[in-house]
């Protein structure tokens, strides 16, 4: 990630993260060459969508974030947009088992005092 940054993106926290070929804000009418370029210059033979890249970024969120910040950091105005990312995430129900499992040893400890 701080690879990329350094090299591609704009500076500043305010940067964007995706600059277009001449160093400007990515425009709509001429990104889809510049994603087909960039998945052949990365060795991406699959189709993948620049979408897939928003879906994953938030699938990854969700794992701890909760439905306010998913909807904060995606935009959107209600929650049914936002649960499209609840779905569920390798480990997250391991943790959240595990999570469960503490808070029962910890109440039948204090029970136990």
């Amino acid at each position: 990630m701080a690879r990329h940054l350094d090299a591609y993106a704009g500076p500043g926290r305010e940067g964007h993260v995706f600059l277009g070929p001449q160093g400007g804000r990515l425009r709509r009418s001429n990104f889809r060459d510049d994603w087909i370029k960039a998945r052949k210059k990365a060795a991406i033979t699959a189709d993948v969508h620049f979408h897939d890249l928003r879906h994953t970024g938030n699938t990854l969120a969700a794992s701890g974030a909760s439905l306010r910040e998913l909807m904060t950091r995606m935009g959107h105005s209600t929650p049914r947009a936002a649960l499209i990312y609840q779905h569920m995430v390798n480990g997250r129900d391991r943790e959240i088992a595990d999570r469960l499992g503490s808070m029962i040893r910890k109440e039948r400890g204090a029970a136990d005092s």
